[in-house]
């Protein structure tokens, strides 16, 4: 019985991490690609550090400023420092009727996942 835990714990531990690894890779072609990089930390945050390039517009002011990212099909990745702020603002542009949104979540993830 024990074998049986292990293995399907070995296997679903394969399953995520290959999940994650089509996640980057997918994350790295649309940056690569001129997809639009959007921090939604405050200003502040984003003076101190962000991603080259990328746009600041602050979750508390995205549903204001929601014609600032274009087409609703535009690729677009959204960034904050840990990952909540991002995936509400994923949550709200999907719900907006946006079709082409990633979440990368912290700041850091983009960072390796271009750099690899």
């Amino acid at each position: 019985m024990f074998k049986v835990f292990y293995v399907f714990i070995m296997l679903s531990l394969f399953s995520f991490s290959s999940c994650k690894n089509r996640e980057d890779k997918e994350l790295a072609e649309w940056v690569g690609k001129g997809a639009l990089v959007v921090d939604v930390r405050s200003p502040n945050e984003y003076e101190k550090r962000h991603f080259p390039g990328a746009v600041n517009i602050p979750i508390d002011s995205l549903s204001s400023r929601v014609e600032e990212l274009g087409p609703k099909d535009k690729q677009i990745i959204l960034y904050c420092q840990s990952g909540g702020r991002s995936l509400r603002a994923k949550t709200f542009l999907e719900e907006e009727g946006f079709s082409q949104v990633r979440d990368a979540g912290r700041i850091d993830r983009l960072f390796s996942v271009v750099s690899e």
